[in-house]
């Protein structure tokens, strides 16, 4: 069997969240039931990643209350710092997930292609219609995905069933201080929310986890 890390940066943050996308299942504060994966068993194991692409909220999500949802760029920028939690799956769940993601578009993605070139774009016309390749880590090629036009598109702050999301998962990697600094620095993020919203959001998060 062919594993490799799926590098998540947006809802997928959250374990729980992404389980949705291998088993099935409507994720907490969404608006649409998932399909799952083939097979559905759970990753292997997940680490903690950086990601050196900048991210933005964009476009008008039907699965979050019609808000923006996360994209990353898809050229590195010197000094960027865009966290990510990596999930060590098949080969054949990452292109699962990549098909959900894209409301079950057809999805055919030589990977061996994607570690050559960087990046592929499969579907110009797709949300998340390009792959990634960030790197190898623990001999698996680490691999995420975003759209093709995100620099093109309207940026739109993201609801705050989607925030909590995010920050549930951020949560999960870093104390509640460090998560406010990073995302009272995010350009949509601050269009919308103040630092004090944004700790209040935190807090009522942080209490998932108490």
């Amino acid at each position: 069997m062919e594993y490799v890390w799926y590098a998540s940066y947006g809802s997928n943050l959250h374990h729980d969240r992404f389980l949705c996308y291998i088993e099935g299942g409507t994720p907490e504060g969404s608006e649409k039931t998932e399909i799952g994966c083939t097979d559905p068993t759970h990753p292997v194991k997940s680490e903690k990643e950086m990601l050196p692409y900048p991210l933005y909220f964009a476009k008008q999500s039907p699965r979050w209350q019609n808000e923006g949802v996360a994209f990353i760029g898809t050229k590195p920028v010197a000094n960027t710092e865009t966290y990510s939690r990596k999930y060590l799956i098949t080969k054949e769940q990452f292109l699962e997930v990549v098909q959900q993601e894209n409301n079950g578009i057809d999805v055919t993605i030589d990977l061996n292609q994607v570690m050559e070139n960087g990046s592929h774009t499969f579907d110009p016309s797709a949300w998340y219609g390009v792959v990634v390749y960030t790197g190898m880590f623990a001999g698996y090629p680490v691999f995420t995905f975003t759209s093709p036009e995100v620099a093109q598109s309207e940026h739109r702050p993201p609801s705050v069933p989607y925030l909590t999301m995010i920050i549930r998962g951020l949560l999960a990697m870093m104390p509640a201080e460090q998560v406010l600094d990073y995302l009272s620095t995010n350009q949509e993020v601050a269009l919308r929310y103040s630092k004090d919203d944004l700790w209040q959001i935190i807090e009522q998060s942080n209490r998932h986890f108490t």
